[in-house]
């Protein structure tokens, strides 16, 4: 079965963008005019999801706002003659189903997946980390489109120099990559010594995982902090079928700290239709 469900986890306090994020979660933080999270749940559109899962906690009710209805706000709209952003407003939601689950501890990604257990049910499903923009869907797409036909979980990968794999979750390969950049992966180490690792594909923030990772999750041993980390549980489902990567040239942005999240806006602001060319001419007089 294709994946038809993706778990967006947005529980996190987004300390790195404090103070801002004590009132606004990181993730309608706006790259431009979109929250980040928009731009995700429209990649996961893109790639044929229905139903969306946000993995979200109880001291960040804005993000459930987000998703109300706004009929005061779009008549306004109307009634000024603004009927494109109120046309934009009434499609938020409208495109797939988002409910939400709650993570109201730092238990980790793994838990944070875990959360979403009951509104994912007993089918495939993809992850989407919201820190990590791609320019579109076609990556998400072809790993799900892969785990439909392998039976197995999907990550997506990137490679990186060497010098830069200890700060991230690198696969070991059980062979080359094919000619549309899919690999068959053994096992996979958590920010290695360089001397060690595996390889230098990294795994990225998209997966498409199987539903058995749910019960791998449970078995996993808390780590630092108490908290449980989703590779524990893709190592466990490596280990006993089918697991493979997709690298793609995919354009990406990690918005994870300011510095990215800046650069993410300046590169969209420089491309778009309606602001580019002033925003352009004006980024040339500046630098």
């Amino acid at each position: 079965m294709r994946a038809r469900t993706a778990v967006i986890p947005a529980a996190g306090m987004g300390t790195r963008f404090l103070p801002a994020t004590k009132a606004v979660p990181k993730e309608l933080l706006p790259m431009i005019d979109t929250p980040a999270l928009q731009l995700i749940i429209d990649e996961a559109v893109g790639a044929g999801i229905e139903h969306v899962v946000v993995v979200t906690s109880h001291a960040k009710p804005a993000i459930e706002h987000y998703f109300e209805d706004a009929p005061e706000v779009i008549a306004k709209l109307r009634s000024t003659g603004r009927d494109h952003v109120a046309d934009r407003l009434e499609r938020i939601g409208r495109d797939v189903e988002v409910i939400f689950a709650y993570q109201d501890e730092a238990l980790g990604l793994g838990h944070a997946v875990g959360c979403g257990r009951d509104g994912v049910g007993d089918e495939p499903f993809a992850v989407l980390l919201p820190d990590e923009i791609m320019g579109d869907s076609s990556l998400l797409s072809q790993m799900c489109d892969v785990s439909a036909a392998t039976g197995g979980s999907v990550v997506g990968l990137k490679h990186v120099p060497l010098a830069e794999v200890s700060a991230y979750g690198v696969i070991d390969p059980s062979g080359p990559l094919d000619e549309h950049g899919v690999v068959r992966i053994r096992t996979m180490v958590e920010k290695p010594p360089v001397a060690e690792a595996p390889s230098d594909l990294i795994i990225i923030g998209r997966y498409v995982l199987t539903p058995d990772v749910f019960e791998k999750i449970g078995r996993v041993q808390p780590g630092a902090g108490g908290e449980i980390q989703l590779t524990d549980a893709l190592r466990m489902q490596a280990a006993e079928g089918p697991f493979h990567g997709v690298l793609s040239d995919i354009r990406r942005f990690d918005t994870g700290n300011p510095l990215g999240w800046l650069t993410a806006v300046v590169e969209m602001a420089l491309e778009d239709e309606r602001i580019g060319v002033p925003f352009r001419a004006w980024l040339r007089g500046r630098v």
